[in-house]
């Protein structure tokens, strides 16, 4: 199965992103919890190299919370300033401009030595496809200021927007890249909802989903569907569609339909806290 999606419009917004950078002091990346290292742009780190840096682990809401412990010292190490949030609940978000601050405190400093006062901070929010930048950006200003939607490909263009006296954040469209050099990357966009699901396979994610899950989550799927786990990936969808009773003309289990169940519950958190990427394993 062979993951790739970059639309026309993601090459303009790159550079796009190459021009506002020199306006900007802080990039405040939001990553996917769930696949914090699957769901960032490697074209982010060259774009930002000479800016401070902020992770939001966003959905975090949704990851299993051992591993986005794990994946937060794992980045702080690296030398980003890290914080975990679920953007479409309005809480934690006034520890935020607490962090910006503290990430830009040099800027502010030298800002202060040569007279400047109450310039805001000005940062660029970057991320891939439906990783929640909008969302998180609306939370964060208390009012509806940027597009959201539940699909990637909401935001087509730039736009500033002034958060009080110390903050403006300039929102810009989720972009990937052009080539996934791991098309296991190019799974777990797929899983989580980053590539559009009208151009992939979704049994085959299905089936994925289940290896992953029997791997790392042992019970989780009996818990839910009452399946045997010990079965191949294939006859557990089946098993699924029986159960929750998805079925096609003739009364026949449909396959299809049991694949897109699991991959919704998966997605809406209903099948539990899951992380499909572990930070052990890139030790």
């Amino acid at each position: 199965m062979n993951f790739q999606w970059y639309p026309g419009h993601m090459t303009k917004a790159k550079r796009q992103m190459q021009e506002d950078i020199k306006l900007i002091d802080l990039v405040i990346e939001l990553v996917d919890a769930r696949i914090p290292l699957s769901s960032r742009n490697p074209d982010i780190d060259e774009l930002g190299k000479n800016k401070f840096r902020l992770i939001l682990m966003n959905k975090s809401d949704l990851a299993d919370k051992r591993q986005s412990e794990e994946w937060s010292k794992f980045f702080q190490e690296k030398g980003y300033f890290v914080y975990g949030l679920d953007a479409r609940a309005k809480k934690g978000m006034k520890k935020i401009t607490d962090i910006i601050m503290e990430a830009c405190k040099e800027k502010i400093e030298r800002d202060r030595k040569r007279g400047i006062k109450n310039r805001p901070i000005r940062a660029m929010v970057v991320g891939i496809p439906n990783v929640g930048k909008s969302t998180f950006i609306n939370s964060y200003a208390g009012k509806a200021v940027a597009k959201t939607g539940n699909k990637p490909g909401v935001t087509k263009g730039k736009q500033w927007i002034r958060l009080g006296k110390n903050v403006e954040l300039l929102d810009t469209p989720g972009i990937l890249w052009p080539k996934f050099e791991d098309q296991l990357v190019g799974l777990r966009l797929a899983l989580v909802g980053s590539i559009k699901d009208e151009i992939l396979n979704t049994d085959e994610l299905a089936v994925e989903l289940i290896k992953l899950l029997k791997e790392k989550y042992a019970g989780i799927l009996h818990e839910r569907y009452n399946v045997n786990e010990d079965a191949k990936e294939i006859d557990i969808i089946y098993e699924i569609a029986k159960n929750r009773n998805c079925v096609s003309k003739g009364n026949e289990p449909d396959f299809s339909k049991a694949a897109i169940l699991l991959i919704d519950e998966f997605r809406s958190g209903t099948l539990g806290k899951i992380t499909v990427e572990w930070c052990g394993d890139y030790e």
